[in-house]
């Protein structure tokens, strides 16, 4: 199992990827559904995004490129290289105001899933 990344790397990957394909990609670097503790790549072309859903755990946005929107209700929040967003715990969606790449992190509940 690997046991160093480049986050570089894998913001570069998404994002050409997602230039290529439907504005978006992902690609989990640790962990999964069934760990406690998941790392994913979201990459988003601007004006592309995630529509309102619920994170399982509680989450966090490690903003690696570009700049995103980080909605709940009416409140909003904005991220661009560098910043950590705290992920609500109710509905919420994600949009980029420019081509971005973000790191989420979400630790779920230990216990039976």
């Amino acid at each position: 199992m690997t046991r160093k990344f480049s986050l570089d790397a894998a913001a570069r990957e998404q994002l050409e990827r997602a230039r290529r394909e439907s504005g978006r990609s992902a690609v989990t670097l640790v962990g999964g559904h069934e760990q406690v503790l998941r790392q994913t790549v979201i990459a988003l072309t601007a004006g592309t995004g995630l529509q309102e859903h619920v994170t399982a755990g509680e989450a966090t946005l490690q903003v690696l490129r570009g700049r995103v929107t980080l909605t709940a209700g009416d409140d909003n929040w904005e991220g661009r290289s560098g910043d950590l967003l705290i992920v609500p715990g109710g509905p919420h969606s994600l949009s980029a105001t420019e081509d971005a790449a973000v790191v989420l992190t979400v630790a779920r509940p230990a216990g039976p899933r």
